[in-house]
Order: C-alpha cells, then sequence, then structure tokens
C-alpha cells in the first residue's frame, strides 16, 4: 500500500481544547492526519499540533469563526489545498450559551443557531466532494440536550436537537457514498463554572455511577468512524444517564 493510499485526513471543528481536542490526539494515534479548526485557542492549537506530530502525524491548524457563513468554506479549501482529501469530519465546534428562555432576545438565538447548526450543514456541504471521494463519514456532536428540555440552556438544547436531526437529514442525502452519525455525550467534562458538588451529583443519577472522560466520546468518534454498515444514528455515551429513574418515586412508608 503507497503512503498516498494509506493516509487518512480528518477535519475536526474545535478541535483544539476539551473534548474536540481528546478526539483529535485519538484520530492522530490511530493513523490520521488532522485539520484542527479552533477560533481563539491559539496557543492550545500550537500544542495540539506538537502533540500529534510526536504521534508520527500531520496537524494543519486552522483559525476560522464557523459563527460566519465563510468560515465553513475557508476550512475546507485549506484541508483541501494541505492534504487534497478528507476522509472524517467531526462537528464538535459548538457555544453553550447560558441563559432564561426569555432573556433569548433574536441576536443571542441566531449566534447559537449559526454556530451549532448552521456550520456543520455548511461543513459538510464544502465538504461533501471531498468525502465522497473517499467513501468517508460524518460525525457530529450533540449532547443529552437534545432529547431533554435544557431550561438553563434553551437555545443550545433547541439547536442540538436540531443537530440531531440534521444528522438524519444528511445520512438520507449523502447516502451511499457518505455515513453521517452522531454521538451525544453525557457528563464527560465539567463546564468551567460548576463545582465539585454539582458535577459528582451527575454520577448519582447514572445507572453506571460514575462520570465519564473525553476519551469515552473520541472512542465512540473511532468505532463510527470504522463502522461502515452504520448511518444516521445518534450515540449516546453517558453512562446510561438518558435512561432516566428505574420506577416512579416511592412513597416514604411504601413496602415494595
Amino acid at each position: 500500500m503507497t503512503e498516498q493510499n494509506s493516509q487518512r485526513v480528518a477535519l475536526v471543528t474545535g478541535g483544539a481544547v476539551r473534548v474536540g481536542r481528546a478526539i483529535s490526539l485519538a484520530l492522530a494515534g490511530n493513523g490520521y492526519d488532522v485539520v484542527a479548526v479552533f477560533r481563539s485557542s491559539g496557543e492550545s492549537a500550537q500544542t495540539l499540533r506538537a502533540e500529534i506530530e510526536a504521534l508520527g502525524r500531520r496537524c494543519l491548524t486552522v483559525r476560522a469563526d464557523l459563527g460566519t457563513s465563510e468560515g465553513a468554506e475557508s476550512i475546507v479549501a485549506e484541508a483541501r489545498t494541505a492534504f487534497g482529501r478528507l476522509d472524517l469530519v467531526v462537528n464538535s465546534a459548538a457555544s453553550f450559551d447560558n441563559r432564561d428562555l426569555l432573556d433569548v432576545d433574536a441576536d443571542s438565538w441566531d449566534a447559537v443557531m449559526a454556530l451549532n447548526v448552521r456550520a456543520p450543514h455548511l461543513v459538510v456541504r464544502a465538504a461533501a466532494d471531498l468525502l465522497r471521494a473517499t467513501e468517508g463519514a460524518v460525525v457530529n456532536i450533540v449532547d443529552l440536550s437534545a432529547f431533554q428540555p435544557w431550561t438553563e440552556y434553551p437555545a443550545h438544547s433547541v439547536a442540538k436537537a436540531a443537530l440531531a436531526h440534521l444528522t438524519r437529514v444528511q445520512a438520507r442525502a449523502l447516502a451511499p457514498h457518505i455515513r453521517v452519525n452522531a454521538i451525544a455525550p453525557g457528563a464527560v467534562l465539567p463546564p468551567d463554572d460548576w463545582d465539585t458538588e454539582r458535577w459528582e451529583a451527575l454520577a448519582d443519577i447514572a445507572p453506571l455511577k460514575r462520570v465519564g472522560s473525553p476519551k469515552d466520546v473520541a472512542d465512540a468518534v473511532l468505532f463510527l468512524a470504522g463502522a461502515h454498515f452504520v448511518t444516521g444514528q445518534v450515540l449516546v455515551v453517558d453512562g446510561g444517564r438518558l435512561l432516566g429513574p428505574a420506577g416512579p418515586p416511592r412513597a416514604a412508608n411504601s413496602d415494595g
């Protein structure tokens, strides 16, 4: 097998920090060259590139604002110029807007939708010919708010629900040459403004009685990247939390 034929290239939005960084490193560790897209985390992008190159893979870091309509075209153009191919796109970049529903005005609503829903569509649209040529795949990162009404993050919750359904639309529209799936992580990395007690409480309500890690999401990306008979699915990686309680609440004096 020649070097060109053995090359695989993945583009990861939000790929320099948090869960996106874990995905980028896992892909590099499994033989992918990586295009890591970031908006403001330039220093993290530099250290990521060094780590990936230490693994013997190439890493292109690209600064872009995916909240703009031009952002998607620019990152795919840079990937095309640098590598000439794409085998995998992971849409991980997202905002996590926290405000009450009635405080969400038109501008904040549009900003969340632009990054969390429109950008994954525009990235895949721009990359479709490259992915079709390699019989490639797309993995969109949603979360449990795609299934639950998170009133603390209302616009985010609606956007992730939309992205979950966009995944199904993309899977149907782009078949048979491009597979599209999504991952819905549960508690794998605490928000910066959460305290330890709030974070650990999530372990108590999960059937597996623990929180996860970014590696759990990265492992799921690797699975879906290689699952050639799977498309249009949302893989929940949450320790069982989406299952909810085992039954109705018991009365204090209940025998059963």
